[in-house]
């Protein structure tokens, strides 16, 4: 049942139904969401008591790093789709998500050293969770490039599929590396098992932006993911063009 399920999504005819229909709210819901954001991050939150106007880097810095988990545990759980349930979009999917993953990991990454330099007095330190966050970043270039390393579409995919999954053993690394290495990096402040460690005035709208930059990523994934069904259908004419 749960396998036919899937599948019911698996048609590009009706998935693009679904994203005509869905792209609009999600436009309408980024937009919103990004100036209620910037409004309550940049205007309503107060300076921290110690890093002061710097802390508005965590506003960027810590949903593009959530992103970039986010998307990659969906690029793992769609190779996971394409190999053992052949799951028509579950690689078009991987090949649309990999890129927006890959520049929300480069942003965290960026504004990560921004807000580093002035609290621990250099731009970048070979601590574990930024070495674990730099090899994701890795791990997605390497996952764009297997997917159009060879001729044989289906041989990329698959070898991208298999990296992505195996690469997937990083993110509790990156989850947990404060906790299990001596690191600078700060421990979870928000998602704790004895509930967010920070003030609400800065809570609410860290939220909304993690709100902003998750619909926003939706969008942009909706966008590229019609692109790819183009693509695969006019590949697919042009072959039928010219067998006949």
């Amino acid at each position: 049942m749960a396998t036919r399920n899937l599948h019911r999504f698996a048609n590009p005819a009706r998935f693009m139904r679904l994203a005509g229909a869905a792209l609009p709210w999600c436009a309408g819901a980024t937009a919103v969401l990004f100036a209620a954001g910037l409004y309550l991050a940049i205007l309503a939150s107060p300076p921290d008591y110690q890093q002061g106007e710097t802390v508005r880097i965590m506003y960027v810095h810590v949903p593009a790093a959530w992103m970039a988990l986010f998307v990659y545990v969906s690029i793992a759980a769609a190779s996971l789709a394409a190999i053992v349930w052949r799951h028509p979009l579950a690689e078009l999917y991987a090949k649309a998500a990999s890129p927006i993953g890959a520049i929300f990991t480069l942003l965290a990454l960026v504004t990560g050293s921004l807000w580093g330099q002035p609290m621990w007095g250099t731009w970048w330190v070979w601590d574990a969770r930024l070495t674990s966050v730099l090899v994701l970043f890795f791990l997605y270039l390497g996952h764009i490039a297997l997917m159009d390393a060879f001729d044989d579409t289906a041989r990329g995919a698959r070898a991208a599929a298999i990296l992505a999954l195996v690469g997937v053993v990083n993110v509790p690394v990156i989850k947990f590396s404060v906790d299990w290495w001596h690191t600078l990096h700060q421990p979870a402040s928000v998602l704790r098992l004895d509930g967010p460690a920070i003030h609400p005035s800065m809570l609410a709208p860290l939220l909304v932006m993690a709100a902003a930059f998750t619909s926003f990523g939706a969008l942009v994934v909706i966008l590229r993911l019609e692109t790819e069904i183009a693509r695969r259908r006019a590949r697919r004419l042009a072959a039928e063009g010219a067998g006949g």
